[in-house]
C-alpha cells in the first residue's frame, strides 16, 4: 500500500512535475551534494568493514549524536532527530 502522498503524486501529473522540479534544484545545493558524498563515503566503509548485506534495509540518519544506521522506513519520517524540522513545528509555549 503506498503512502498517502504517493497516492496524490500519481493521481496529479501537474502536482509531480511540480515536485519534481523543486527536488532537482533542491538536490543542485552545494549542502545536500556534500551530505550525499558524506553518506556514501559512511557506506562504502561500513560496506568494506561488514559487508554490504549488513546494512540491508537500513538508511544513514543525521542525528543529534552524529551518524546513524536506521531502517529506512523510520528514517524517512524521522522528525526527533533534526533540529530544522522541531523549528519548523514550532518550540514549546513559553507563559
Amino acid at each position: 500500500m503506498a503512502s498517502r502522498s504517493a497516492e496524490y503524486y500519481r493521481t496529479h501529473p501537474k502536482a509531480r512535475e511540480r515536485k519534481a522540479a523543486y527536488d532537482t534544484e533542491f538536490n543542485k545545493k552545494p549542502s545536500q551534494q556534500k551530505k550525499r558524498a558524506e553518506l556514501a563515503k559512511a557506506n562504502r566503509e561500513h560496506d568494506k568493514k561488514y559487508g554490504k548485506s549488513s546494512r540491508k534495509g537500513k538508511d544513514l540518519s543525521h542525528t543529534a549524536s552524529g551518524l546513524v544506521y536506521k531502517p529506512s522506513s523510520i528514517n524517512r519520517g524521522s522528525k526527533r532527530d533534526s533540529p530544522g524540522d522541531r523549528r519548523a513545528r514550532g518550540g514549546r509555549k513559553r507563559k
